[in-house]
C-alpha cells in the first residue's frame, strides 16, 4: 500500500515513477554540487585578504563559466526529455479506461467492456471502516491488472480537474471538451491513492482516486461479476 501522507516522494510502483525518482536524485546531486561550489567560493572571497583590482580581461575564466553551465544543462535536459518521451508513448495498451471529472467525483468507463462503468465517490468519515484512510477511501475502486500497460483517457464534464496518482507517476489534467491520455503500469499489486490536483471548487479536497492493482486472473473475475 502506498501511503500519500509520507514526506517526500512516494515509493515508486511503476517503471515511469522509478525513472522519475532516479531523475530527481540525479538533478538533486547536480544542484547540491553547484551549491557547495558557490558557497565555497563565497567563503573564500569573504575570508581572503588578497585583492586584485587591475584585472580587465580573463578569457579563460569567461570561457569556463560559459561552457560549464551549458554542459550542466545538457546533463539535466537529456534524461528529462527521455522520460517525457516515455511518459507520452503508448504502445499497444492491454486495457483502456476513460475517466471523467465532475464536481466533485470521478466516473470511470472500461471501454473494452460493454456497460462496465461506475461513479466513484469519497466515503464520508462517519462511514469509514477500521483501517480505511480518511478523505482517501471511495465507494467504488478502480480495479486494474498489474504488469500490463493501461491507457487512461481523461476529460471533464464541468471544470478543470487533474487525475493524479503519485506512486505510479501519473498526473494528467482533465479539461472540458478535450480528451487527454496517459499510460500507467504497476509492477506490484496493492492499493494506490491519489487526489484531484487542480483547484476545482469548494469540494476540491473531496474527490480522491483509489486504484486496486491485482493479478490478471483476479481482474478477469472482478470484471465478470461487474457485467
Amino acid at each position: 500500500m502506498a501511503y500519500p501522507l509520507q514526506m517526500g516522494l512516494q515509493d515508486a510502483s511503476s517503471p515511469i515513477m522509478e525513472e522519475l525518482t532516479s531523475f530527481h536524485d540525479h538533478t538533486l546531486m547536480i544542484v547540491f554540487l553547484i551549491s557547495t561550489l558557490v558557497l565555497y567560493i563565497i567563503s573564500l572571497m569573504l575570508t581572503t585578504k588578497l585583492t586584485h583590482t587591475t584585472t580587465m580581461d580573463a578569457q579563460e575564466v569567461e570561457t569556463i563559466w560559459t561552457i560549464l553551465p551549458a554542459m550542466i544543462l545538457i546533463m539535466i535536459a537529456l534524461p528529462s526529455l527521455r522520460i517525457l518521451y516515455m511518459m507520452d508513448e503508448i504502445n499497444d495498451p492491454a486495457l483502456t479506461v476513460k475517466t471523467m471529472g465532475h464536481q466533485w467525483y470521478w466516473s470511470y468507463e472500461y471501454t473494452d467492456f460493454n456497460d462496465l462503468m461506475f461513479d466513484s465517490y469519497m466515503i464520508a468519515t462517519s462511514d469509514l471502516k477500521p483501517g480505511e484512510l480518511r478523505l482517501l477511501e471511495v465507494d467504488n475502486r478502480v480495479v486494474l491488472p498489474m504488469e500490463l500497460p493501461i491507457r487512461m483517457l481523461i476529460s471533464s464534464e464541468d471544470v478543470l480537474h487533474s487525475w493524479a496518482v503519485p506512486s505510479l507517476g501519473v498526473k494528467t489534467d482533465a479539461i472540458p471538451g478535450r480528451l487527454n491520455q496517459a499510460t500507467l503500469s504497476s509492477s506490484r499489486p496493492g492499493l494506490f491513492y491519489g487526489q484531484c490536483s487542480e483547484i476545482c471548487g469548494s469540494n476540491h479536497s473531496f474527490m480522491p482516486i483509489v486504484l486496486e492493482m491485482v493479478p490478471l486472473k483476479y481482474f478477469e473475475s472482478w470484471s465478470a461479476t461487474m457485467l
